[in-house]
């Protein structure tokens, strides 16, 4: 699929091409970019047990970005067995670097009760910290929950 965006031709096939390279050799970001890449169809088949191989890969090198994504393979079940303590362990460790969405979406488990204690407490806690980190889901969700308790 190629598209025009600033002048400049937009070709998710090629950047795969390239992505794969870097990811081979074993960059983080390459590699997270692959499993989006994959996750999401663009300049390949949409692949979601590829998505989470490269996830993997680089979430175990300590990128947060690919840390929340694989988190959230586990948690929707997507390309590997829906495990919401998986989902959980991948969050935090992403939430830890302040990763924003990580915490936000530790604190949608704890308000849903996604394989722990539906907790309200704890949930806001992760949701502040998304929030102060400008994550804006997080904004919504402590609105929306402060507006419900009064």
């Amino acid at each position: 699929m190629s598209t025009v965006l600033n002048g400049v031709s937009r070709d998710y096939v090629e950047a795969v091409r390239w992505y794969r390279k870097a990811a081979e050799q074993g960059d983080a970001w390459a590699q997270t970019n692959l499993g989006y890449m994959y996750a999401h169809g663009l300049g390949v088949a949409q692949d979601d047990t590829a998505a989470v191989k490269w996830y993997r890969k680089a979430a175990e090198q300590g990128d947060a970005r690919a840390q929340t994504n694989l988190g959230y393979m586990y948690q929707v079940g997507r390309g590997i067995a829906q495990d919401y303590e998986e989902a959980l362990k991948w969050y935090r460790k992403a939430a830890e670097q302040g990763f924003a969405n990580a915490q936000n979406q530790i604190g949608i488990i704890y308000e849903n009760g996604y394989g722990v204690p539906g907790d309200l407490d704890e949930a806001m806690k992760w949701y502040r910290q998304a929030a102060n980190n400008g994550n804006e889901h997080a904004q919504e969700a402590l609105n929306r929950l402060t507006d419900a308790g009064n």
